[in-house]
């Protein structure tokens, strides 16, 4: 991909919170926002608000049958769901018709969720692949008007795999990640950090739809590239925490030889990969189900080509 690209002019842009209903930043954003969405309205688009998971919002839990944020994928959008299928499933419908549906020209234009981790990520941005130029451009963006030093940026798409998280519905979409913030809680400083964020997301927009030309860039992102699990004894309960060493060190490079668990009888265990890898999304309370402990990814340094509103 070279050269100047263009592409359409944004005019709906949704902006969700609570997709996981203990995710308390875009929960209280979100719940603001429905009361009064001035604040996200910006001349040249129209911004609509909304709960993700209403029903875990109001339990204060991250979903109620299954992980809404892995339910729009074809087999369950397109599936007829009854009143025996989880409560997210028949929420992900609902949602693809309102915003979507996914994959056609009547989706809506941009997408951005909003979620809380317990792992030391910071304002990380997530973006499904390094081939979706108009939110890597957004990444771009936030990335020179944030305060904060480093505002790192996840590619989580593998090779071959479907997209399957709820801004996926839309044409294109991104995830502001903030923490480290424990579940059922909201702290201050986080939630005012993600506002200035979704600010920075529209301001981009408007400034895009007013035929701003964003030049050409160059940054850094790391690609998802696989998960390592927590040690198990025979019976396939964990027998060991993530290391002190490695706790914390989310984005940081991890070497092979380097400590990554510690048993209960102080034992450390190391990283045996061949190369050097950087872990997210450690020790995150939520992916214990999932059987992570943490992600690795490689860092990558991406070049992206000169974008623009077509006229």
């Amino acid at each position: 991909m070279t050269g100047l690209q263009h592409l359409p002019a944004l005019r709906r842009v949704a902006v969700c919170g609570g997709t996981h209903g203990n995710e308390m930043s875009g929960v209280y954003l979100a719940k603001h926002w429905l009361a009064n969405s001035s604040e996200l309205q910006r001349g040249t688009f129209h911004a609509t608000p909304f709960l993700g998971n209403p029903r875990a919002v109001e339990q204060c839990v991250r979903y109620i049958g299954r992980d809404l944020n892995r339910a729009f994928t074809a087999g369950i959008l397109n599936y007829k769901v009854s009143d025996t299928d989880s409560y997210e499933c028949q929420r992900a419908q609902e949602i693809n018709q309102t915003f979507g549906p996914k994959g056609s020209s009547q989706a809506y234009d941009f997408m951005l969720d909003l979620h809380n981790t317990t792992a030391n990520m910071g304002s990380c941005l997530i973006v499904a692949s390094e081939h979706d130029l108009l939110p890597l451009h957004v990444c771009s963006y936030i990335q020179k008007q944030s305060k904060r030093k480093n505002c790192p940026i996840l590619l989580y798409q593998q090779p071959g795999q479907e997209t399957y998280s709820i801004n996926s519905v839309s044409k294109a979409g991104l995830v502001i990640e903030m923490g480290p913030q424990p579940q059922g809680v909201a702290r201050a400083d986080l939630l005012t950090e993600m506002r200035s964020t979704v600010a920075y997301v529209l301001d981009f927009i408007e400034l895009f739809n007013k035929g701003t030309l964003f030049p050409a860039f160059e940054t850094e992102a790391y690609k998802v590239v696989g998960c390592v699990d927590f040690p198990r004894n025979p019976s396939g309960e964990i027998c060991a925490v993530v290391h002190p060493k490695l706790q914390d060190k989310d984005f940081q490079p991890l070497k092979p030889g380097d400590p990554i668990f510690q048993t209960l009888d102080g034992e450390n265990i190391l990283y045996e990969g061949d190369d050097t890898t950087y872990p997210v999304f450690i020790n995150e309370a939520a992916y214990y189900e999932k059987k992570a402990a943490f992600f690795k990814t490689e860092k990558q340094t991406l070049s992206r080509p000169a974008l623009q509103k077509e006229f």
